[in-house]
């Protein structure tokens, strides 16, 4: 599974490269902190995977890195090939990024 770092993650939205940022976590979760990616909950992935880019890179976050690698595994069985998961979560961007960022 491809993993992109939170580093890798933060040059990525500097450079405003382009790419689609997938938020696995449940809606709760999204409204206490977010990177302003699409929320769709890891349950719901297969269902809504049509809001899902096929033709640019995509990276899967969660809070830790556990879901949204779940959620990786899925939509590869569903012939996606874009998919990177985001090591470490929202957790790891709040250590190496965004310190004041609220996480729960």
């Amino acid at each position: 599974m491809k993993e992109v770092t939170v580093q890798e993650l933060k040059d990525m939205l500097d450079r405003q490269d382009e790419f689609q940022l997938i938020d696995v976590r449940e809606p709760f979760e999204y409204e206490v902190s977010n990177l302003n990616g699409l929320n769709i909950p890891l349950a719901g992935i297969v269902i809504e995977s049509d809001k899902i880019d096929k033709d640019k890179p995509v990276i899967i976050q969660c809070r830790s890195g556990k879901r949204s690698a779940q959620a990786v595994m899925v939509l590869e069985q569903q012939g996606f090939d874009n998919l990177a998961n985001l090591k470490g979560g929202i957790l790891a961007w709040k250590e190496e990024i965004d310190p004041e960022m609220d996480v729960y």
